[in-house]
């Protein structure tokens, strides 16, 4: 079997994630690393055992005609980093948020279309191993064959006070768009993984942090093709009861005509038949890597989809649609109103 070559654009705290289920696929031999910031970029070539690292973008592609690269650096930069792999035939996974914008989204999927390159979003939410799972449960029709009601409740608790996301990603408190543009939009994409297109929503966004720019708390309803409908009953400035925060980032429940299911914030799932007493699935996750090792499971999607030429979960002709509802939340918080997905060019 091809071992690909890699190489990883950024540096900074998510790209961890990445390094780390990178180091762990035979398949794939990260050959170098990149960053603006030198010094951090050689930390982190010690730390998963990477042989070069870069200053200069283009400089690193000319060195080693990579397969594919790895982005994980902020928004703003994608597009141009896209645009150089293109330039070198690069195959090309892309951390989320795709762009800044919806229209500088579109703009990307343009370079990409009809250059032969390989492009994924690296969206892992709907990789972790507990989606996988309740996925199989609604598919075998546990509770019932007809789903009524999504609703998750997230509260992360990493935004409050003056020091808000300087631990982590200290660019979120510039960010005009925040909690639906950088977080919503996970469950926005696990939604669509789980029932289906969206039809409509209605939101109503607010900032309870002053000292950032951007919202970080609200409710979103959804409506589904299906029928089906949805609450994100979302805030990442109140603290949550359980330990672990971001391990599942909340409690999820789903109704269906025979039953209900519960992702409890340990990743397990318990499901309540009608009439009949609750009983926990015999699922147990796991705790390496990121939420359930996702990004690992996510990452591996796309060397299997380049070496085996299968498509990609979350392309970009399908993260259009994502970020179309992300687009139709907004104009919906704006306008007060119900938004049509349709709506949105």
């Amino acid at each position: 079997m091809k071992r690909l070559k890699g190489v990883i654009v950024g540096a900074g705290y998510f790209s961890h994630f990445h390094g780390d289920a990178w180091s762990r696929m035979p398949d794939v031999e990260i050959v170098a690393i990149c960053d603006k910031d030198v010094q951090k970029a050689k930390l982190y070539a010690k730390h998963y055992d990477i042989p070069n690292v870069y200053g200069d973008l283009n400089v690193m592609f000319a060195a080693h005609q990579p397969d594919f690269v790895d982005i994980v650096t902020p928004p703003a930069t994608h597009r141009s980093i896209i645009k150089a792999a293109i330039a070198k035939g690069i195959h090309i996974i892309c951390q989320k948020p795709l762009a800044d914008t919806f229209k500088e989204a579109k703009e990307i999927r343009e370079l990409v279309k009809g250059t032969g390159i390989r492009f994924m979003v690296h969206e892992n939410w709907r990789f972790q191993p507990w989606y996988r799972e309740i996925k199989s449960v609604i598919q075998a029709g546990i509770i019932g064959k007809k789903i009524f009601q999504y609703t998750f409740k997230m509260r992360l608790g990493d935004g409050w006070g003056d020091d808000a996301y300087l631990d982590r990603q200290p660019y979120f408190r510039n960010m005009p768009r925040l909690l639906i543009h950088e977080t919503g939009v996970h469950f926005v994409d696990t939604f669509r993984y789980l029932e289906g297109e969206i039809s409509e929503v209605y939101a109503h966004l607010k900032t309870l942090n002053p000292i950032i720019k951007g919202e970080d708390t609200g409710m979103v309803f959804f409506k589904f093709k299906s029928g089906c409908t949805a609450l994100f009953d979302a805030n990442r400035y109140h603290e949550p009861t359980y330990n672990n925060a971001r391990y599942t980032f909340g409690e999820m429940w789903i109704e269906g005509d025979k039953g209900s299911l519960t992702l409890h914030p340990n990743g397990q799932i318990s499901i309540k038949p009608l009439g009949e007493p609750q009983y926990k699935l015999p699922f147990k996750p796991t705790e390496n890597g990121f939420s359930g090792d996702s990004v690992f499971a996510c990452q591996y999607h796309f060397i299997r989809g380049i070496l085996e030429e299968s498509p990609f979960e979350t392309g970009i002709d399908d993260y259009i649609k994502t970020l179309k509802v992300v687009e139709a939340i907004y104009h919906s918080h704006d306008e007060k109103t119900v938004y049509p997905i349709n709506r949105v060019k």
